[in-house]
C-alpha cells in the first residue's frame, strides 16, 4: 500500500490486485448512496467521506483542521474496515444494521464500536452497505455530532 497516499486514487493504486477490487467497488457503492453533500478525500491515511468545509465550517473538534468525518474505508493487513461514526452516534443505527446483517451474510458481524470488519471478501454485503450509507443525511450528522460526539466538557 502507498503510504501517505494523496489522493484516494493514489490510495486504491498501493493495494494488491484482490484488495483494489474491493475497495473500489466499495467506493462505488458509497458514493452512489451516501447523501448529497459528503465529499471523498483522504481522511487519516484512508478513504474518507466527510462534511466539508463549506458546509461545516468547525470542522471536526479533535482536529479541527480536518473536515467532519463520517465514514473511512481502509484495506488493513488481514480485513477490509468500514469505519461509521453514525454507528455509534446516531440512535438506532447500530441495532439496525445487527438486526439486518444476518439477511446479507450468514456470519454474524466482526464489529467494535464504529468499526465493522470485513475477513472474507467474498461475504461482503454491499447492498447492505448502501443501505447503512444512506442513513445519515449531512444535516443529522451535524446534528447528531454537535449534540452527541462533541459534548461540551463540563
Amino acid at each position: 500500500m502507498t503510504t501517505n497516499p494523496q489522493t484516494c486514487d493514489d490510495y486504491v493504486a498501493g493495494l494488491s490486485d484482490d484488495r483494489k477490487i474491493v475497495i473500489e467497488k466499495l467506493r462505488k457503492v458509497l458514493k452512489e448512496n451516501l447523501p448529497i453533500g459528503y465529499e471523498e478525500e483522504i481522511s487519516y491515511g484512508m478513504i474518507g467521506y466527510v462534511v466539508p468545509y463549506s458546509i461545516y465550517p468547525a470542522g471536526y473538534a479533535v482536529k479541527p483542521k480536518v473536515p467532519l468525518p463520517l465514514m473511512n474505508l481502509a484495506s488493513q493487513k488481514n480485513h477490509v474496515a468500514l469505519y461509521h461514526m453514525g454507528v455509534y452516534s446516531v440512535p438506532g443505527i447500530a441495532e439496525w444494521f445487527e438486526a439486518e446483517y444476518p439477511k446479507h451474510c450468514k456470519t454474524k458481524p466482526d464489529m467494535g464500536k464504529g468499526c465493522i470488519r470485513f475477513k472474507k471478501m467474498d461475504d461482503i454485503p454491499y447492498e447492505l452497505i448502501g443501505e447503512l450509507a444512506r442513513k445519515v443525511d449531512v444535516q443529522t450528522w451535524i446534528d447528531t455530532y454537535e449534540n452527541v460526539v462533541r459534548r461540551p466538557r463540563k
